[in-house]
């Protein structure tokens, strides 16, 4: 047993004197159909299932090879495959372990006429949720069907899931199809993307997709300076989730000393009280959000390659808003709306004006646009917003305007320039002025691509 180690736990308060975890609830989602793709090469087949599902009230897509259920199944999005297992090109196992590298927590359902243990055994043992021998009698169909979607999580899932994530985008909707299949599974996720594409949005979305969705969600920021509070904070949320998800933003910044200990959590499931105790079992759910590249940090040894392979077992990478600048419209109209909701306060983009937007460069992404459409709003001496108004707030001719993560790497980035210009590149003594120990001020100088030996006096 190897719990957070003590004497953090046993010197700080549960939560006293320090930011308080966020716990959010979950909505009451609305019902949808069922989808199920079925595939079988026999005409006959193919149509009596899919006429005994759509009487079931389950939305159906037929196809009758492989390759056009993949290309479908971006698109139909799934709940459930039932696909035939001797088919030309591709075989059902083949299709199945297509299925499960590209959406993990799909189900799949083998249908054979070959109803022999080795066909079952190797369908079980290629992740195969069932099998069915034709001919398919009716009542073992349906509940095999029943079974497959609960296991799924399916029987509280919903379009609301996704309702707050506001897309047209192919990519983004690629990257929601993926997030519903493995919400069903208790896979942990890594969110990776450019800073301010939504990667809290879509945990939340996979959370609410989830078997889980009625217990806690709790987010907590690993980029925290203050290491006691963050380990404090940790605890608070693994103990308040426990039955739920926690999410760890930005993890890249966890110390390896706080990797370590949340490598034993996973490997235990457990942990221990911040207030002293005996270590408390704890069923969570990880999914881990960063903006970085985290296999270079691994490479360094900033990052334990243990707990990268743990909390990297399904990686989706979100697109930048510059991706998907099909959705720049779209979201104008509901940031627009949400303002006016919030002040009673309705306004418009000129046509011109929404195509600045709409070319602009967006390196704070879906956060900035936000951002811009609320200072838009709120400079605009009447109902519409020009587009005068918005080059203003992109800083000139559709300038690019920073992000203020940007802003403050770009500050970091020059103070540690000029800090190491002054030593001549002694890290001893630039740390020192800097009031930072060794190891962090290594890891600001990685961060930032800086080299001492750059800064040494001849």
């Amino acid at each position: 047993m190897n719990p957070i180690p003590d004497p953090i736990a046993a010197t700080t308060p549960l939560g006293f004197g320090l930011p308080q975890v966020r716990r959010e609830t979950s909505v009451t989602p609305q019902r949808r159909k069922a989808r199920i793709l079925v595939v079988d090469d026999d005409p006959g087949l193919l149509r009596l299932l899919t006429i005994r599902l759509r009487a079931e009230n389950y939305e159906v897509e037929a196809f009758d090879s492989a390759s056009g259920a993949l290309g479908a199944c971006a698109r139909f999005r799934p709940d459930l495959v039932l696909t035939d297992l001797r088919m030309d090109n591709m075989d059902g196992i083949g299709l199945l372990k297509e299925l499960h590298s590209r959406w993990p927590g799909l189900r799949v359902i083998i249908l054979t006429a070959h109803g022999t243990i080795p066909d079952a055994v190797h369908a079980t043992q290629s992740g195969a949720f069932g099998f069915l021998t034709k001919p398919v009698e009716k009542q073992e169909l349906l509940e095999q069907v029943q079974k497959a979607l609960k296991f799924s999580g399916f029987a509280l899932t919903s379009e609301e899931w996704r309702a707050p994530i506001v897309t047209r985008s192919q990519l983004m909707e690629d990257k929601l199809s993926q997030a519903n299949m493995v919400a069903g599974t208790d896979a942990r996720v890594l969110l990776s993307g450019e800073t301010g594409t939504g990667k809290r949005l879509l945990a939340r979305a996979i959370h609410d997709a989830s078997p889980r969705r009625n217990k806690a969600f709790v987010a907590v920021n690993c980029n925290a300076s203050d290491e006691l509070a963050l380990q404090t904070e940790l605890i608070s949320a693994l103990q308040t989730a426990d039955g739920g998800t926690v999410l760890l933003e930005e993890v890249s910044q966890l110390s390896l000393r706080l990797q370590l200990a949340l490598m034993r959590v996973l490997q235990d499931n457990e942990v221990r009280p911040a207030e002293g105790g005996a270590p408390v079992a704890v069923n969570i759910r990880i999914i881990s959000s960063t903006h970085r590249d985290l296999q270079p940090l691994v490479a360094a040894g900033q990052f334990r390659e243990d707990l990268f392979y743990r909390l990297n077992v399904i990686h989706i990478e979100l697109p930048s808003l510059g991706q998907r600048r099909e959705d720049i419209p779209l979201l104008v109209a509901h940031f627009l709306g949400r303002i006016a909701k919030e002040t009673g306060e309705r306004k418009i983009y000129a046509p011109e004006a929404l195509e600045v937007l709409a070319s602009a460069e967006w390196p704070g992404n879906v956060r900035q646009l936000s951002n811009t459409v609320r200072q838009n709003v709120a400079l605009a001496a009447g109902p519409i917003v020009t587009a005068e108004l918005v080059q203003q707030s992109l800083g000139g001719s559709g300038a690019k305007l920073p992000s203020f993560d940007e802003a403050r790497d770009e500050f970091t980035r020059n103070y540690l320039s000029q800090i190491l210009q002054v030593t001549g590149g002694n890290v001893s003594q630039a740390a020192r002025l800097a009031k930072r120990n060794r190891t962090d001020f290594y890891k600001l100088l990685s961060r930032h691509q800086l080299q001492p030996e750059d800064f040494k006096k001849n």
